[in-house]
């Protein structure tokens, strides 16, 4: 389907305003990036609003300017919101000749206007070209919905996986190494796991399909729980594996023999807090979406929890680990 891109260029003072322009022609579902909230992001208020910036996304960021895009069906109303759209902004930009404001420019930026056509399928679907088939360990396979993949091996284990809007691939080191460990741990037919911060799904799937007698994936972002359902419904383990969403630390009772959390380092500290009582004694707690430089204090949190450190896993700069 086509639609018309309108994308109005502003300052933080501006947001307001303008936002009201498009509301005012009957249009929602903007999309507002404000560069203010770049400088927020870096302040990093909590310890564990994030742990690693990509350099490029970063300097991206710096040096995007705030705006507001909004998209137009390409039909009779919708040409009739740009047109009222345009007149607004236009009034917008000359309220400095009425004398309301000394300096519009200064408050409400150049308030540029940019339109273009543009059709959801270049946009909707197009990092799925990034996606493909992949072997990420020894027998684990993940395979876009969208692609086909014939079995190499007999031991070859196809996780059927579309992540949607939710993380997890498979194709990131911390993925990996989870389901390295699990292939290790998990006892086919004997284990029961609890996927903390289950995203797409596929470390419950890649229990489940490793021999997980039973599955119980949790993530307090209710569109990752319904991708996980989905996922898992798409790779016929409806019976194995159960996903509700949710916080460990609150109304949560299961009880698993191994523990498996991709999160990142400051929530894995806060985290094993809590996770002792959801193990079964003897079990196995394994956490990732650590990067190496926090690996030490992430293993000395963890130990300070009463767990024994059995396995530490390296890929790239991120780190894994196995304690119990």
């Amino acid at each position: 389907m086509e639609y018309i891109e309108v994308k109005v260029y502003t300052t933080t003072k501006g947001i307001d305003p303008v936002c009201g322009v498009f509301l005012a022609a009957g249009v929602e579902g903007l999309v507002v990036e404000d560069k203010n909230d770049f400088y927020e992001l870096m302040e990093k208020k909590n310890a564990y609003d994030w742990d690693y910036v990509d350099e490029e996304l970063a300097e991206n960021l710096k040096n995007t300017e705030t705006n507001i895009t909004a998209y137009l069906e390409k039909n009779s109303q919708g040409f009739a919101q740009l047109a009222q759209i345009k007149e607004e902004i236009q009034r917008l930009a000359t309220l400095d000749a009425c004398g309301l404001f000394e300096d519009v420019v200064a408050l409400y930026g150049r308030l540029q206007l940019e339109v273009k056509n543009v059709c959801d399928e270049e946009w909707k679907d197009n990092w799925k070209q990034y996606f493909k088939p992949e072997k990420i360990t020894e027998r684990i396979v993940i395979k876009p919905s969208w692609e086909s993949y014939e079995k190499k091996a007999d031991d070859e284990i196809i996780i059927e996986l579309d992540p949607g809007a939710a993380f997890g691939t498979g194709k990131h080191p911390t993925t990996t190494m989870c389901i390295e460990a699990l292939e290790k741990y998990i006892e086919k037919e004997k284990s029961t796991v609890l996927d903390v911060g289950c995203g797409s799904g596929i470390l419950s799937i890649a229990a489940a399909l490793l021999g997980a007698k039973d599955v119980f994936g949790v993530d307090i972002d209710p569109i990752a729980v319904t991708v996980s359902a989905e996922n898992v419904e798409m790779n016929h383990l409806s019976d194995v594996i159960s996903v509700a969403e949710g916080d460990l630390t609150k109304g949560i009772d299961y009880k698993a023999d191994i523990v498996v959390a991709n999160l990142m380092a400051d929530l894995v500290k806060m985290l094993s807090k809590d996770v002792r009582r959801h193990l079964k004694p003897g079990g196995y707690y394994i956490s990732s979406g650590i990067l190496e430089e926090k690996k030490d204090s992430v293993i000395e949190a963890i130990e300070e929890c009463g767990f024994e450190v059995v396995e530490v896993l390296l890929s790239n700069e991120w780190t894994a680990v196995v304690a119990r």
